[in-house]
């Protein structure tokens, strides 16, 4: 299996700055093109610049207390019961197979129809190099009442792995939520995925993979739709960034096959975007990027397109425990639940 992963991802994707996006439906075919060539252009060739622009941690000097907060929020969720720990993901092929592990919180509130509940897949951020699912329970803090499921995922860390291994890692992942649905009693046909900064760039890349090729049990339209929150989808700038650079050892080969924003979505399926109002100027054109890139993806009718007011890198998570905030309506429009 893992030589079939590997066929898929690179399968999946399309030469990054040779190879134009889908044309979109008229009448935007024209602007979304100049916007998407003018929003391509890197704005500096200052590598300074990108590590000003990249480091999260730095912009927002008190992040320790809100990651301190997502660890204690997350305890208390887990303190709740009523879910499952390190389901292990790993098949034969995984050389980290303690790494491929998820925490699965099940849907506590059943459909009028007895219908299965839906799955929202959460992927964390962190720039592929820190944080850990347990910090990242509070995911799951309103959505089961809700009548969602939540699997939020683990994946492997830079340095010890490579880029393209943790989007294999999380590949993987999906696949096996997607086989387990049976046991875990989730609905296969309405598998959603969201994640946040690195985590929105690997939700893009499982909707930009060809399922089929991984695996012939797979369908083309696995991932019905997804949220990225504060999401990457050009990283290039990351491979200038010297301070994550040294971690991340992107090459320009690596950048053309990992950048979803060249890439051509599999399906049309939608997918919601947000941004916190007060994160950098990058992540904002990062956000534009992406909707210039996948139009019709980004504006179908289930899909949300937000700029969370007030939000830097670390808050702009907060809304996922209020039942009534932006961020779970967009969960909620995106998965119909």
């Amino acid at each position: 299996m893992a030589i079939a992963v590997s066929i898929a991802v690179t399968a999946c994707i399309t030469d990054a700055r040779a190879k134009p996006v889908p044309t979109p439906h008229p009448p935007t075919a024209m602007t979304d093109q100049a916007s998407l060539a003018s929003l391509a252009s890197l704005p500096s060739q200052d590598p300074v610049f990108y590590d000003r622009e990249y480091n999260n941690r730095a912009n927002v000097p008190d992040n320790p207390a809100h990651m301190a907060r997502w660890g204690e929020w997350s305890a208390q969720v887990r303190e709740r019961g009523g879910f499952v720990a390190d389901l292990v993901y790993a098949d034969a092929g995984s050389r980290h197979p303690q790494d491929e592990t998820l925490d699965y919180f099940p849907a506590t509130a059943p459909a009028d129809d007895g219908a299965a509940p839906p799955l929202l897949v959460f992927v964390h951020g962190g720039y592929y190099r820190a944080l850990d699912k347990r910090d990242h329970s509070f995911v799951a803090s309103v959505l089961p009442a809700l009548g969602v499921s939540v699997a939020v995922v683990n994946y492997s860390l830079v340095p010890s792995v490579t880029v393209p291994d943790i989007v294999r890692q999380v590949l993987r992942g999906v696949a096996w939520l997607y086989r387990q649905s049976g046991e875990l009693r989730h609905d296969p046909q309405r598998l959603f995925a969201a994640g946040h900064s690195v985590g929105g760039h690997l939700v893009a890349m499982l909707m930009a993979a060809r399922w089929p090729q991984l695996a012939p049990d797979l369908p083309a339209d696995l991932v019905k739709g997804g949220l990225s929150v504060s999401g990457l989808y050009d990283m290039e700038p990351l491979r200038r960034a010297a301070f994550l650079q040294c971690d991340l050892r992107l090459s320009e080969d690596d950048v053309a096959r990992l950048s979803p924003a060249y890439m051509a979505p599999a399906t049309a399926a939608p997918l919601s975007l947000a941004v916190g109002e007060l994160e950098a100027a990058e992540y904002h054109r990062q956000h534009a990027l992406m909707r210039a890139a996948w139009p019709a993806n980004v504006r179908s009718p289930a899909a949300s397109d937000l700029v969370l007011p007030g939000c830097h890198h670390f808050n702009v998570l907060d809304g996922f425990g209020e039942a009534d905030s932006p961020l779970v309506r967009a969960v909620l429009r995106l998965t119909g639940a």
